[in-house]
């Protein structure tokens, strides 16, 4: 017997309920359930004039129905909050990761992005996942423009509160995914794309997992905080947009002249870390959606999973670097344990999600070679940090969850391996096929779609990725000191990359490269690197 909990304003949280045929509902859990102060059944008094939407504010105080409950409401605005650094977290890890002459692209992509999905999720989107009346694949447009969201209880929320916090994670995935084509998109039609894949593809996502009517949810397969709606469809997509964009210039060199580019600061990487990690108990433990003692246990999970990640990434690293540690392997395996707990962190006890964490980071960290093995420039890694560490939480929560943890809410019963629920994991294994699967098909359909509309085309010339995004696509903005750079670059001291070539280490003087031809630039670049790697 599997009790799942609901995200959808079709089914409350508590009452949401999945039994197999031929097993009963327990007494004790029925007590459970019907001992639930939820405002829904406040509103559904009809003797007191209350309506199923909650009433009109104008006849009646709306907020009683939530008096009872209003803690939950407090923990739930402050969850929402908590989430929120994740998207500007993103954007410095991702500027961190990359050169330095289109980092600060990376930092406008994670303010277009809560632009853009903010405004798509008020639009559409929330009712395309989350309408009562969906069906299994996909909602309607009832809530078109957040339409009546406005005081109807989702469980122990106000709906805007939960449309709000669902809203967050909409801006994280895309976020997420829009790393597969750094240093190579334009900004306009990545944000373009953004838009019309929270649409086609996170949405319907949404819909079969979370929403009381979605196939994936009456499957039941278990996906606790988004393992699979925003870690396995984003770094799906990532590798798609990284696919069909093409390799970075350098790449294509069939004489492999350029050496493989190490992060250019690491300190960025560190700071949108620690922003990623704090936003990670809102992240998690507001999925709940109540302040119960499971949201304490989620968060317990969550922090030691990430803890446990950093563990095991390290240990590799020590091992490969011979006795050496890194600190954007550090980072990294932090995200690794964080990413594969999410699937998992309500449902498995405290030893399955310190395990979970670990093997999450050695499982992706062993994967270092994953974009040589597909021939894919996917340099973020965010196929392999988010969709294969996605795929090991959903498989892992299969094998792990147990009853007793998620029922510390009062109400909800998923079960696992442990408990004997051998199906599950085939649950989980059809949850992962019908994600990256779908993820990976419609991706490649709109990126070929908004690539072929005049004006629309991803790739930037030859010249700016030479030269750099920065240069390029923003107005006298750059990572750093942009006059100094400029003087620097007009000095000779620059290359075209970006990078310096005077400064008492690498011992290479280059005369300052011309910006109108993509070959000079090319042949500067070549030229700096083949003296580095030949030194």
């Amino acid at each position: 017997m599997v009790y799942k909990e609901s995200r959808s304003p079709q089914q409350p949280l508590a009452l949401s309920i999945y039994e197999p045929p031929g097993q009963p509902i327990p007494v004790s859990t029925t007590l459970r359930l019907t001992m639930a102060e939820l405002p829904s059944a406040v509103f559904n008094d009809s003797s007191a004039d209350w309506t199923s939407a909650g009433g009109d504010s104008r006849d009646m105080d709306v907020n009683v129905a939530y008096i009872a409950s209003g803690f939950h409401q407090v923990w739930m605005m402050a969850a929402t909050a908590f989430v929120f650094p994740i998207i500007p977290g993103l954007g410095l890890f991702y500027a961190g990761l990359c050169r330095r002459k289109s980092a600060t692209t990376l930092l406008w992509q994670s303010m277009g992005v809560l632009g853009v999905i903010s405004f798509q999720w008020f639009f559409w989107g929330y009712s395309l996942a989350y309408a009562a009346n969906a069906n299994p694949f996909i909602g309607t447009l009832t809530n078109f423009g957040m339409k009546n969201v406005v005081s109807v209880a989702i469980g122990y929320l106000p709906e805007p509160l939960f449309a709000l916090y669902q809203c967050m994670f909409a801006m994280c995935t895309v976020m997420i995914m829009i790393g597969g084509a750094f240093e190579r998109a334009r900004l306009l039609p990545s944000m373009i794309f953004a838009f019309f894949w929270a649409t086609i593809v996170y949405c319907p996502i949404v819909c079969w997992t979370w929403n009381a009517q979605g196939w994936l949810f009456n499957l039941p397969a278990l996906d606790f905080a988004g393992g699979g709606p925003v870690h396995i469809s984003s770094g799906t997509g990532a590798l798609a947009y990284a696919l069909i964009i093409g390799k970075r210039l350098e790449h294509n060199d069939p004489k492999r002249r350029f050496p493989k580019y190490v992060p250019h600061n690491p300190t960025l990487i560190f700071i949108g870390t620690w922003m990623i990690w704090f936003g990670w108990f809102g992240f998690n433990g507001g999925s709940t959606l109540n302040a119960s003692v499971r949201t304490s246990y989620v968060l317990q999970n969550t922090n030691l999973a990430a803890a446990t990640g950093v563990m095991g990434w390290s240990a590799l690293d020590y091992l490969f670097y011979r006795g050496r540690f890194s600190v954007v392997g550090a980072c990294q395996g932090c995200i690794a344990g964080l990413v594969a707990i999410t699937p998992a962190a309500g449902y498995v006890p405290v030893y399955f999600a310190a395990l979970i964490g670990f093997l999450g980071a050695v499982g992706v960290r062993l994967c270092d070679n994953i974009n040589n093995w597909l021939r894919v420039d996917e340099g973020m890694e965010v196929f392999k940090l988010h969709a294969i560490g996605g795929i090991i939480g959903a498989l892992l929560t299969g094998l792990f969850a147990a009853d007793w943890v998620s029922l510390l809410d009062g109400a909800t019963v998923a079960s696992g391996w442990v408990d004997h629920n051998y199906i599950q994991l085939g649950y989980q294994l059809a949850e992962v096929c019908a994600i990256v699967g779908y993820t990976f098909v419609v991706s490649v359909v709109l990126l070929l779609i908004i690539d072929h509309i005049p004006g629309l085309k991803f790739r930037v010339p030859e010249n700016q990725e030479i030269e750099g995004l920065d240069k390029h696509l923003l107005f006298e903005e750059g990572m750093g000191d942009y006059e100094l750079a400029e003087a620097l670059r007009a000095a000779g001291y620059l290359n075209s990359g970006g990078m310096l070539v005077s400064d008492g280490i690498t011992g290479i003087e280059l005369p300052a490269p011309s910006t109108s031809s993509a070959e000079e630039s090319k042949d500067k670049a070549a030229e700096a690197s083949g003296q580095i790697t030949s030194d």
